[in-house]
């Protein structure tokens, strides 16, 4: 396989800015890898260079999430009801001493928060917060979808298929107002705990062979019990007469809301923009399930606009195939940014080095954008990253005093 090396919106302010230094990058390795469709991620990485980034966060729920094991992404099922609402709030207002919402304890390793912010404030991008779907509104501001969480995929009846409708067609909307207002490539990130696993349900139903290339918050992906709860909630869902030809019907009964707002919003700003799906499995499943879409509703739009960025964690995760599900959806480019946290000044983020979190709320899009929009070397972005979780823990000493 061939690859290659190479509005409500909140506009940030770094502390500390990381520093400049050109020389830092001497002797690293390339930033940016292709791992499919290198002649097509290429352009698409040229195209964008030099241009500020923004970035739209859309936070969901589903009871998926809450099953014991079934992610890392908070110790407990009570943690990861709050995750994307800590994310957010972390994700706005940085380190605090006395959040509303504490970024919740994790297995192993850091939120991948801490990328996302500290290169987004580092190089002010505007960033925009979307509520498709949860429990309680974060506690910073942002934009109301009028979606809801949805129920565990397992039961066939995620979400009410009139949600689902509503929430593409707010997608499509927004997406048409961020490009409006955006310079440059527009990075769509996600914060759904458990996606994973609704994003397999939706590659199995539209027909893609994703079994055992997912990836998941583990170290060792947990395949056995996503492919059972996939298989359950189709099932059911056949069962109760769903016709899961219909994409969004599909997504109603084994998706979550973030995945049709994140859709409708790469086919309507792909007109204009470029487009950085920043995640790994839940972004290919929202490719695939955009792709689906604008077929279904006979809408245009211009997947040549559109990558998938992730980080390496992800696409060189040996418990998953992310190359082979990229090829298997077909037709997109999976990129990843080439950071390493292997000299990190703290174990929670060198445990992202023994396969911990891998990615989340964007992070590996993020660091693709810090690289394309202003030349950030791997060692500025984990140096940024490392003076966030300095900063992190003197606001926690704060609390504590």
């Amino acid at each position: 396989m061939a690859t290659e090396d190479f509005s409500i919106a909140h506009k940030l302010t770094a502390s500390t800015p990381a520093t400049k230094d050109k020389d830092l990058a001497a002797g690293e390795p390339a930033a940016v890898k292709i791992y499919t469709q290198v002649s097509q991620g290429q352009d698409w990485l040229r195209r964008q260079q030099g241009l500020q980034p923004s970035l739209a966060c859309v936070l969901g729920f589903t009871e998926t999430g809450l099953i014991p094991g079934i992610s890392a992404a908070g110790a407990t099922p009570a943690d990861r009801r709050f995750t994307a609402i800590a994310d957010a709030e972390f994700l706005i207002n940085g380190p605090q001493p006395q959040p509303r919402y504490p970024l919740p304890p994790l297995q192993a390793g850091a939120s991948p928060v801490l990328i996302s912010r500290a290169i987004a404030a580092a190089q002010t991008w505007p960033i925009t917060l979307f509520n498709a779907g949860l429990p309680c509104p974060p506690a910073v501001p942002s934009l109301n979808l009028g979606g809801q969480p949805a129920t565990c995929l397992s039961t066939g009846q995620a979400l009410p298929l009139a949600t689902v409708t509503q929430l593409f067609a707010a997608g499509l909307a927004w997406g048409q107002r961020l490009g409006q207002t955006t310079p440059g490539p527009i990075v769509l990130a996600e914060c759904v705990v458990g996606g994973t696993t609704t994003a397999l349900a939706v590659l199995t139903g539209l027909g893609i062979r994703a079994t055992g290339k997912v990836n998941s918050s583990h170290p060792i992906c947990n395949h056995g019990q996503k492919q059972q709860l996939v298989q359950t909630g189709l099932a059911h869902a056949k069962a109760a007469g769903v016709n899961l030809a219909d994409p969004l019907a599909l997504v109603a009964a084994v998706g979550d809301p973030m995945q049709p707002v994140v859709a409708g919003m790469a086919i309507s700003a792909s007109h204009t923009h470029g487009v950085l799906l920043a995640g790994g499995t839940q972004m290919l499943a929202v490719y695939a399930l955009a792709r689906a879409l604008a077929q279904s509703h006979q809408l245009t739009w211009r997947p040549d606009n559109v990558v998938v960025g992730t980080t390496r964690w992800v696409a060189e995760d040996s418990s998953g195939d992310t190359p082979g599900l990229a090829n298997a959806v077909g037709q997109v480019p999976l990129m990843a940014t080439q950071l390493d946290l292997g000299q990190s000044s703290y174990p929670s983020l060198r445990a992202y080095e023994q396969g911990f979190v891998k990615e989340g709320v964007g992070a590996g899009g993020c660091a693709i954008a810090a690289h394309l929009y202003q030349g950030w070397s791997l060692t500025q972005i984990r140096q940024a990253v490392d003076q966030l979780a300095a900063d992190q823990l003197a606001a926690r000493y704060v609390q504590q005093s």
